[in-house]
């Protein structure tokens, strides 16, 4: 009896000691997936990423790159604090990705057995993704002025379909996204007796030059009769990283007619000491049935419902926090949030204080990056009662310590006050915006799952 028993110890012992041991980490078995997932979603030969991140070869030969920019929270990019409140498509490696990762590469980075014939997910090469039902271009590439000055145009883009169509979704793909900064798009239909030729008139306009007026009439985009026709505002919006959600059927579906109009009012490239080309273009996807909801946008801050104080002007050599803040007076369910600041940002925080003294965490980014600007997409609608309070602060480091202060020295940085109707906040300005989209509260919003 006692000579099993000492067995059985002697068994259980060793079944400890190799459950203890962990198998080799090996790049197709543990690190191919986290790769995937999280930095070739960008690192492809259709993503923003400058080279390829989807073979082993890719990640072998940039392992020292990729131990250092993950040490360093620099890579993947996503600013918001996951801790404060979570979003759809969040990048961010998790305190055990990156420790497979480093180990991995700690190890000798070894490449282990191929499953499959192909090591690209399909969810990277975007074989998933619905193909668009419509493309609408540029006539010809825009060349940039090389004078390493912003450049903020207005263009449009007419497209005709054979009959009105329900449109599910219009998303900008930027070409060249080295220089495109940022674009927001608005849609004009027509009626065939109002409008007889939508492709009359100038493409772009530099909008520096002329007032917004000036800008309609030489891009033709009035009626026939000088009228102005309908215009829905907001339909597609690109930020350095952001990414076009896909609500659910009944949430957002526009009505296109047989003559439209895609309207870029602020077109925004950035400065470069070189001629660029850029080809961007919209994707358009149709949709079989009308929206039930329509989608509000509203924002707070620079050009906003609410005013920021103090007044946004930041002096030089000086750390300054600024607050804005509205007050909700209807229920709603919010959708997408966007923080903007320029170059000098330094953190942001928002959220919401209920009648009953409730905080709702909206966002919280502790290290701003004006080079990974969001449109983030909550999971679930989230609601906001009426009567709260949405709260917004901001810091700014204008001295000599932020690398990305545009002045060297440092001088004051401001919002730009006298645009006359004419361009925009150049990047050396200052804004403090916090855009929301949103829908009318409706019974059993939280439930509703955004995204695919």
């Amino acid at each position: 009896m006692y000579n099993r028993k000492i067995t059985i110890l002697y068994l259980i012992s060793n079944l400890l000691i190799i459950s203890c041991v962990k198998k080799d980490t090996t790049f197709y078995t543990d690190i191919e997936p986290i790769i995937h997932a999280k930095c070739a979603v960008c690192h492809n030969p259709k993503g923003a990423g400058p080279f390829d991140l989807i073979t082993y070869e890719d990640s072998k030969k940039r392992t020292k790159m990729i131990a250092e920019v993950i040490t360093n929270n620099y890579m993947p990019p996503w600013p918001a604090d996951r801790e404060y409140r979570s979003f759809l498509g969040e990048k961010s490696l998790t305190k055990e990705e990156k420790s497979e990762i480093l180990n991995w590469i700690k190890n000798g980075a070894k490449e282990g057995e191929k499953k499959n014939a192909t090591t690209l997910n399909l969810k990277v090469t975007n074989k998933t993704k619905p193909q668009p039902d419509l493309i609408v271009k540029m006539p010809n590439p825009h060349i940039t002025n090389g004078l390493n000055k912003d450049e903020f145009l207005m263009m449009k883009f007419p497209f005709e379909l054979e009959q009105d169509t329900f449109i599910k979704k219009i998303e900008f793909v930027a070409d060249n996204k080295q220089i495109v900064h940022h674009v927001n798009a608005h849609l004009i239909t027509y009626n065939d007796s109002q409008k007889k030729n939508i492709y009359n008139g100038d493409r772009i306009v530099n909008t520096e030059d002329f007032s917004d007026q000036e800008s309609f009439k030489k891009l033709d985009l009035l009626n026939d009769d000088d009228s102005y026709p309908v215009l829905t505002p907001s339909v597609s919006n690109y930020l350095p990283g952001s990414e076009a959600v896909d609500y659910p059927n009944n949430i957002g579906v526009l009505r296109a007619k047989k003559k439209n109009i895609i309207l870029v009012n602020d077109f925004h490239y950035a400065p470069s000491p070189y001629e660029e080309k850029d080809d961007s273009y919209f994707n358009i996807y149709f949709s079989e049935e009308p929206a039930s909801r329509v989608i509000q946008e509203t924002q707070l801050g620079t050009f906003g419902i609410s005013k920021i104080t103090p007044p946004l002007i930041i002096p030089p050599n000086e750390i300054k926090t600024f607050t804005t803040k509205a007050m909700i007076t209807q229920d709603i369910s919010l959708l997408t949030i966007n923080p903007h600041m320029h170059l000098i940002g330094k953190s942001f925080l928002a959220y919401a204080i209920t009648l009953k003294n409730e905080t709702i965490p909206l966002i919280k980014i502790d290290d701003w990056n004006f080079r990974w600007q969001y449109f983030y997409t909550f999971k679930q609608m989230l609601k906001i009662p009426a009567g709260s309070e949405i709260i917004v602060k901001a810091t700014y480091d204008n001295t000599e310590n932020n690398p990305d202060n545009p002045f060297s020295p440092p001088k004051v940085i401001k919002e730009r006050q006298n645009l006359n109707g004419k361009g925009s906040m150049r990047t050396s300005d200052e804004m403090l915006q916090f855009i929301i989209n949103y829908l009318p509260y409706e019974e059993g919003d939280e439930n509703i799952q955004l995204g695919l």
